[in-house]
């Protein structure tokens, strides 16, 4: 019965283009819609069916390992119709299961909405560019965009090490290597260091989660590779801070000065519901100039902040720029922008502004348009 009701409700993921699907003993399959939670019209899941619905789909190794430690993740093709990485796991001594989609086509930079100056820092030689953001707000999508734009336009050898493999990448203008830990390789760190050895142009590390990652990463992007990462960050300050707070302090000094040799950008995202259904992703965008470079060697990382509000004529926005104009735009409503603001009180601040200046522009815009 599980393979029948797994592949029915994959598909149901794919037409109704759903993120992800829950399933878990209580209460029916769930799907999230638009970044909110649908219960689907079946019925309610017993322990023995989300047991038949992870035997369907999950690998031996991956049955073991949750029997073991309690939770494994994996990813798997549906057919030609999308991938999808799952997380298995026990809740209350019964197996819950959430799928998430990946698309099987790329989007463009474009169609993301990343900001343009992402094209030539991806294209650089060398160094470190951070993709950041929580969980679900499509940091693998735009680095999947990033990699294929390379892919597609320059004759590189791209190395992706990831857990689990997400976006499949086919040869394209470059040569692309798929390395997923646990199955080709045991650890990102030891990933890193044996990419080094594979004569890569650019590495692409899944998850910088731990210190000897971040070293690996770091020292990959100081011997000539451009080299992206992701982290659970929400801001450029906030990522520069987490990175150098890995590190024991007799270290950080060091670290400031490596980082600020090899760190080229990072792209902070979230995603918003749109007014009318969808999603819209706001970006922060730090390009680190020679200024920056500076600010972080000398731990003056607070400042880095008012450093983006200047350095719009480098592609640099704010997180709350971005939001502001969502809204000012009417593309999100108030409430959304602010729950996923860095600085409400300012952003708040900003926006009752407006709402009383658009009163006062409108009447000057039609005076204007009579003139």
């Amino acid at each position: 019965m599980g393979t029948i009701l797994i592949d029915k409700l994959l598909q149901t993921v794919v037409s109704q283009k759903a993120s992800d699907l829950h399933i878990t003993v209580g209460q029916p399959p769930v799907l999230r819609l638009h970044g909110r939670m649908r219960k689907l019209e079946t019925k309610v899941l017993q322990p023995e069916d989300t047991m038949a619905l992870m035997k369907s789909i999950t690998p031996e190794r991956g049955q073991q390992e949750l029997q073991e430690v309690g939770g494994f993740d994996f990813g798997f093709a549906f057919g030609d119709a999308a991938r999808f990485r799952v997380a298995v796991f026990k809740q209350r001594g019964n197996v819950g299961m959430v799928l998430r989609q990946i698309p099987n086509n790329f989007m463009t930079m474009e169609e993301l909405g990343l900001p343009t100056v992402c094209k030539e820092l991806v294209t650089r030689p060398r160094g470190l560019f951070l993709v950041t953001g929580p969980t679900g707000s499509g940091k693998s999508t735009s680095l999947a965009s990033m990699m294929n734009y390379i892919n597609e336009t320059m004759d590189h050898h791209i190395i992706t090490i990831e857990d689990p493999i997400e976006f499949y990448h086919k040869h394209k203008k470059s040569t692309v290597n798929q390395r997923e830990i646990g199955v080709d390789v045991p650890s990102f760190p030891e990933a890193i260091r044996r990419a080094l050895r594979m004569d890569p142009d650019v590495i692409l590390v899944g998850e910088m989660r731990d210190l000897a990652t971040i070293e690996a990463a770091i020292t990959a992007a100081e011997t000539g590779h451009v080299v992206f990462g992701t982290l659970h960050t929400n801001s450029a300050e906030g990522t520069i801070n987490r990175i150098i707070d890995v590190f024991p302090s007799n270290q950080q000094d060091q670290i400031r000065t490596q980082l600020s040799m090899s760190i080229i950008g990072i792209i902070s995202q979230v995603l918003l519901p749109k007014i009318g259904g969808g999603r819209v992703a706001a970006h922060e965008m730090l390009v680190v100039t020679p200024a920056i470079a500076n600010l972080i060697r000398e731990n003056k990382i607070f400042r880095v902040t008012s450093s983006i509000q200047t350095g719009k004529k480098f592609g640099m926005q704010l997180m709350d720029d971005t939001l502001f104009h969502l809204w000012h735009n009417g593309i999100c409503e108030e409430e959304e922008v602010m729950f996923k603001s860095i600085r409400p009180s300012e952003l708040r601040g900003r926006i009752n502004k407006a709402k009383q200046g658009m009163e006062d522009d409108e009447e000057s815009e039609e005076e204007e348009e009579e003139e």
